[in-house]
Formats: C-alpha cells, structure tokens, sequence
C-alpha cells in the first residue's frame, strides 16, 4: 500500500529539507511525538548511508532504521525504512520539495506499507509533519539556521 501526504511550510526548500538530515534539529520531530524526542539520531547523510533514530519507552528501547536512496538538495530524498510502527520488512519513503509563492510544498509518498497499517501510517506521518513544522518555526522564531 502506498500513504501520500502533502503539506505545505513558510520555509524554503532548503531549510526544509536540511531538517531531515541534521541529527540535532531531527531528533525533535523525525519520528518523535510532542512529548518525546528520539533518545538519539545518528546519521550518514549520503547516497547508501545509513540512519538510526532510538526511542525509549518505558518498557521497550525502538530503532527507527533505514538508508538513503537518494539525496538531491534541496529537492528529493529517499530512504528505506524500517520501523516498529510499520511492518517487519523495510520499505521506502520519497521526500520531494518544491518553491511556493509562500515558502515550500512537500509530498510524502511511504511505499510497502501493509494494508492494515496504513491508516495508523497515515496519521503518523501527518503528526510527524506537523511537528517538522512546528521545530522549523521555534527555529526561525531563535533565529537558527539549521545548516
């Protein structure tokens, strides 16, 4: 099954974008809800490198793992995927940026999710989204720039 999601930022591309591989600011949004930030995040950002975000519950230790298919800044990423919230294979996620009038829209396509997850995946992503906005405009608010 396939889970597309659309969702526009009042950031550029670029920003956007770089909030996906800088371990710092993804640790906040990537996989973590509004009250829990991944224990840790390492990442290899390049072509074939590798990811590894670790969430602790407080019964279990969760790795959120992949690698990068594909890294063209500031537009598209590309990874595989495997995480407890899915399913026990990997699967792959597409990541594309585009300039708006009002800053950058981004679709997300989740390819190989089970049927059965696919809802759960759906309103996973939308949280997680939603927190990516969120990290990016406390950023802006501090006058960070995350690259």
């Amino acid at each position: 099954m396939c889970v597309r999601i659309a969702q526009h930022y009042r950031e550029s591309p670029a920003r956007v974008f770089d909030a996906w591989l800088n371990p710092q600011v993804a640790r906040l949004w990537l996989f973590a809800t509004a009250s829990r930030p991944m224990a840790g995040a390492i990442i290899d950002a390049r072509a074939g490198g590798a990811f590894c975000f670790t969430e602790r519950r407080a019964d279990a230790t969760l790795e959120h793992r992949g690698r990068y298919v594909e890294i063209t800044r500031p537009q598209r990423l590309a990874f595989t995927l495997r995480s407890p919230d899915c399913a026990a294979h990997d699967t792959r996620v597409s990541v594309t940026l585009s300039l708006s009038q009002t800053g950058c829209e981004l679709r997300l396509v989740h390819d190989g999710v089970p049927v059965e997850h696919a809802d759960r995946m759906t309103a996973r992503w939308i949280g997680i989204l939603y927190g990516l906005g969120e990290v990016l405009a406390a950023g802006h608010r501090r006058n960070e720039i995350y690259c």
